[in-house]
């Protein structure tokens, strides 16, 4: 029977701690994941649906992303430029059912290099607190 040094037993609960944190941080960037997949989904949706109610579609479809684009912008920081809306306006028109699209997350979501890079040091930060 061998009994572990003081050293060992530090660095094996450590690494159980670490290995706890990662793991929990991945589950939670996953549902986060998820979530904002179903949020952009949603907004493609309204975008759509405002632009059915616009007589000239072309053009109001245009002003409505540029205005949206600018107000959430200010609101909200990146990722809401005009290109990203108008993904999002495509996300909703090539899946206009989320059931479908919930289905191909369940196998294939990923957590993304952004939200490691962004929400991992937002949600340690906030552990530290």
């Amino acid at each position: 029977m061998t009994s572990d040094t003081p050293e060992e037993s530090t660095q094996h609960l450590y690494q159980q701690i670490k290995d706890l944190l990662i793991q929990s941080w991945s589950k939670a960037l996953q549902a986060v994941n998820t979530e904002m997949v179903a949020c952009y989904w949603n907004i493609g949706r309204l975008i759509v649906e405002e632009e059915q109610r616009g007589k000239e579609r072309a053009a109001y479809g245009k002003r409505l992303i540029k205005e949206i684009s600018r107000r959430l912008s200010v609101e909200f920081g990146r990722g809401f430029d005009k290109s990203n809306l108008w993904n999002m306006r495509a996300f909703y028109l090539n899946y206009p059912k989320i059931d479908a699209v919930r289905r191909e997350l369940s196998w294939t979501i990923t957590v993304s290099s952004y939200a490691w890079k962004i929400l991992l040091p937002a949600l340690f930060m906030r552990m530290r607190r």
